[in-house]
């Protein structure tokens, strides 16, 4: 590809449009599954993914500002730029990359930068195009004209290419791939960098700088952390392809009944005006954590944490149940939280990259917004499920020996749910001995 193709100057003249190689720079390029399709080792094509892979830069981070020096789009990346197949450009004096920065970025990524982005899609054998739409899918900022890239970024490009040439995966698949495998690894690394490393770096030993004491825990802690995340990826890999292949047909695969528990944490604006920064994440770290065991060690799957509330899916309406007032108990015996609310409905969703949607999922939002604090509001669709299995009976009144349930189920008033029309919310409580 030449700097005559279209789209190509705009690409040269500005760090927003780089001429990328496929690892920084410009326009859309078609699409590649990213090392996002497998969270493998850090090294080679895995690590390259996450630092500075092949995949121009994108144009709408035109100012390069993701990360540190070291990471792509920072001062170190421009500065250590060329043309795309000339000498590197001379920059600003203030923006030279800190050598213990690059340091780190050389023992992570496993390799040292060499190419511009233009150079990288060039080896790879890729259009611009393509390496520009896969490098905005991880959700990395334009590298201009900077030597940025490594030649893991290079076979990385050159592989997720070569499974769109193959038939393997569509561009629009690709994208997916990446942009998923972007969103989540980016999500993980602010983790472990905000939480684990900050954490064992902080304070510096005597007379050390920070940068001196990360670079040893990097290199004894990556093997480690690269290894066991490839076994959870492989878990988790496992247990979602299970899920896919018992599915009986294809639109149940795409649409699927289950029950969705929406877990709100009540009050929490008021708690952000009255506690600390430090305290506020405390606790709501405490809270995914616990949310987060529970949905896990009774059969349900979390979706996402959004601080003050989770969202989990379970295959059967007595799993949801169970892991809603599990939530409630368990919250309601620790001092330290406030009080916590559940919605659960039951119907179809549709699941897209991890998440899911639908108007199971907006009632079951809904039944969480007017719930009682420490209670669980369920729908009609739900409570029918639940009484078909045999876990709550059909009507409390007509029913002589109740003591074989283990829930019960109360009607509450009718009233209209925003978007949704009008609503009879069930309340549901654990059954008992004495009934």
């Amino acid at each position: 590809m030449t700097a005559g193709e279209p789209g190509m100057p705009e690409r040269e003249t500005g760090p927003a449009g780089t001429g990328g190689a496929r690892s920084g720079a410009g326009g859309p390029s078609p699409a590649s599954p990213g090392p996002a399709a497998s969270p493998g080792p850090a090294s080679s094509e895995g690590s390259s993914s996450s630092s500075a892979s092949p995949g121009a830069a994108p144009a709408e981070s035109a100012s390069g500002a993701q990360g540190p020096a070291g990471t792509p789009g920072g001062p170190a990346a421009r500065s250590a730029g060329g043309g795309q197949d000339g000498p590197a450009e001379k920059g600003d004096p203030d923006d030279d990359p800190d050598p213990s920065a690059l340091r780190i970025e050389e023992l992570i990524l496993g390799a040292e930068r060499q190419y511009t982005p233009f150079q990288a899609a060039r080896a790879a054998g890729v259009s611009m195009e393509l390496a520009s739409r896969f490098w905005r899918a991880m959700g990395f900022a334009d590298v201009g004209q900077a030597r940025a890239l490594t030649e893991a970024d290079v076979l990385a490009l050159r592989r997720l290419a070569g499974l769109v040439e193959a038939g393997l995966l569509s561009e629009p698949m690709a994208v997916q791939v990446a942009r998923s495998t972007g969103q989540t690894t980016a999500r993980l690394a602010d983790w472990q960098i905000d939480s684990f490393l900050m954490g064992l770096t902080e304070p510096p030993e005597p007379g050390m700088t920070r940068n001196e004491v990360t670079f040893p825990l990097v290199q004894l802690l990556l093997p480690e952390l690269e290894e066991f995340l490839v076994y959870v990826w492989r878990r988790q890999l496992a247990a979602a392809t299970g899920r896919v292949v018992q599915v009986k047909d294809d639109d149940e695969m795409v649409n699927r009944r289950q029950a969705i528990g929406f877990a709100d944490l009540v009050g929490f604006t008021r708690l952000t005006r009255r506690l600390e920064e430090e305290e506020l994440g405390e606790l709501v770290e405490a809270f995914e954590t616990t949310a987060a065991d529970l949905v896990a060690a009774h059969g349900g799957r979390l979706i996402k944490a959004l601080g003050d509330e989770v969202l989990y899916v379970a295959e059967d309406a007595e799993t949801a149940a169970e892991i809603g007032l599990r939530l409630i108990e368990t919250m309601a015996n620790d001092a330290t939280m406030p009080e916590l609310r559940v919605g659960i409905a039951f119907g179809t969703m549709t699941t897209r990259m991890g998440d899911v949607f639908g108007n199971t999922v907006n009632l079951a939002s809904r039944l969480t917004s007017i719930a009682p604090k420490d209670t669980v509001l369920v729908d009609g669709a739900f409570r029918a499920e639940l009484t078909a299995s045999g876990a709550a009976p059909e009507s409390e009144k007509e029913s002589e020996d109740l003591s074989g349930y283990r829930y019960a189920l109360q009607p509450l008033y009718q009233r209209p749910v925003r978007g949704l029309g009008v609503v009879e919310p069930w309340l549901l409580r654990r059954r008992t001995p004495e009934g």
